[in-house]
């Protein structure tokens, strides 16, 4: 049994979604950081960072925090949504480029396209230009590929569903998908997954999952 501490961000969508792909047992515990509950003391224990998700396997006492270590740590332990071999290190490679670019970049537009609009010219140019670049990136790793890592035209794994859900606030980006047409396809593929459908709304349903 699972516990896991999240709210409605795409980094807590990751960890739900992986939760939801394995079909084991967890409980969700909202931690709504508009209430500013990430700093509740009992929270703090488990992520010293105060930032969602964070869990705690009641099958060993281990806790986490950090959505990379946690999505490791479950492929791992399940024995599910990873690779072998060298293709281990890929997908590696892949979620560290997820959890040091994209998602941090793409919080950076959201901060200033979406709810800072018109206050700092230089941010909103700046990081949307990044933004930019990383979809090209994604996208270039994306041609003739299904999925971003895995052999052939790749399997599915936890590097893609760390991406998934920061690619679905493109809108919140500016970003049209049909200028990436690798992204939108794999985006679209993942989308139509029962567990992505289910866990993008855990804790609770916002809205519905943005569609290309």
């Amino acid at each position: 049994m699972i516990d896991l501490y999240t709210w409605t961000t795409p980094n807590g969508r990751k960890v739900s979604i992986l939760l939801e792909e394995l079909g084991i047992p967890y409980t969700a515990h909202p931690v709504d950081i508009s209430k500013d509950e990430q700093f509740d003391p009992d929270f703090l224990k488990i992520a010293p960072n105060n930032r969602i998700p964070a869990i705690v396997d009641q099958d060993n006492g281990m806790s986490l925090m950090e959505t990379g270590a946690i999505m490791l740590y479950l492929a791992n332990k399940h024995k599910q949504f990873t690779c072998e071999g060298d293709e281990y290190w890929r997908m590696v490679e892949w979620l560290m480029w997820q959890m040091g670019g994209l998602g941090p970049m793409l919080g950076q537009v959201h901060h200033f396209v979406k709810y800072n609009k018109g206050k700092s010219e230089y941010g909103e140019q700046r990081y949307s230009t990044e933004a930019q670049r990383l979809y090209r990136v994604l996208n270039t790793r994306l041609e003739g590929r299904d999925y971003v890592v895995g052999e052939g035209r790749g399997h599915y794994t936890i590097a893609d569903m760390s991406m998934f859900p920061w690619i679905a606030r493109h809108d919140w980006q500016e970003i049209d998908l049909k200028d990436y047409p690798n992204v939108r396809d794999w985006y679209l593929r993942i989308v139509d997954r029962p567990a992505v459908q289910k866990g993008y709304h855990i804790p609770k349903y916002t809205t519905d999952i943005p569609m290309p």
